[in-house]
């Protein structure tokens, strides 16, 4: 290892470990800012619907930990990591991330100022976190009781909501792209509760619920959960494969509805969903 890739390995260690006094869980990451250790589970035949109940390392945020020794592990086993994650919505802060983002050219600031007008509610002082793009990351605390999914776009072009089964990169992170670094003043400052009318607006009402019919039997339930168990960068992979195994089976068309909904748990939009199970269906069906 070169010597500056250790030299970030250590600082990155040491940050994870300061944010892990502070409560939060922590992963080491690679400079792409995915978890830096794969799944133990990427060769198997039929990849394995597991949150780390095996035991292994490389589950992802699953893997988050505010246990230094646990943390000290990890990083061990990932001697490349350059940056660490915070996993979003575990206790004590139950951490909710609005992900201010600049690279599709929308004002995402802006964005969020409008929809604080218009739903009158104010970003209190909290830790801030700059991007290497420019962009900011607003952390805030929400209600232990609240499951806040993951969104990408769907408050506001440009604005992106890490909850539930996410994770935002932590300051001090050095990726291929820069280093994220907080904001002069909010470094020490607690993540502010989430404004309740914002809650309301990236916690979406009850959906319908269309439970895996009974002729799909276990396999049908197995594919659900292994969309549920998807998080950022694998979800519309996991949907695909998903709904290609499905049709495959013949439970496609009674399956696409359930399927729809795990993957809207884990931060896809219904189009998305609908669009990725639609092309699962004309694939398998030029099979023969």
């Amino acid at each position: 290892m070169a010597t500056t890739d250790r030299h970030a390995t250590t600082l990155a260690l040491a940050h994870a470990l300061s944010a892990a006094e502070r409560g939060l869980a922590v992963i080491p990451l690679s400079r792409t800012k995915l978890p830096a250790l794969r799944s133990p589970h990427r060769t198997d035949p039929e990849p394995a619907l597991c949150r780390g109940e095996c035991g292994r390392l490389g589950h992802g945020v699953y893997d988050a930990s505010n246990d230094p020794r646990r943390i000290r592990e990890l990083f061990v086993a990932a001697p490349w990591a350059t940056g660490y994650g915070i996993a979003c919505g575990l206790p004590p802060h139950h951490l909710i991330g609005v992900d201010l983002d600049t690279k599709s050219g929308t004002d995402s600031p802006a964005a969020l100022r409008e929809l604080a007008l218009r739903h009158l509610f104010t970003i209190p002082d909290t830790v801030v976190v700059i991007t290497p793009s420019g962009g900011r990351h607003l952390w805030l605390s929400g209600p232990p009781d609240v499951v806040v999914p993951n969104s990408a776009g769907r408050l506001a072009p440009g604005i992106d909501i890490r909850g539930a089964g996410g994770y935002l990169v932590g300051p001090g992170s050095r990726t291929d792209h820069g280093v994220y670094s907080t904001v002069p003043g909010t470094a020490l400052l607690a993540p502010a509760p989430c404004p309740p009318a914002l809650l309301r607006l990236i916690t979406p009402p009850p959906r319908p619920h269309h439970p895996t019919p009974p002729s799909a039997g276990q396999h049908g339930q197995g594919l659900v959960q292994f969309v549920l168990a998807a998080h950022e960068g694998q979800r519309n992979t996991r949907l695909f494969w998903a709904a290609c195994r499905a049709y495959e089976n013949g439970i496609g068309e009674e399956l696409a509805a359930p399927l729809v909904d795990a993957a809207i748990h884990t931060g896809l939009s219904e189009r998305e969903a609908r669009a990725t199970i639609a092309s699962a269906a004309r694939l398998t069906a030029h099979r023969p």
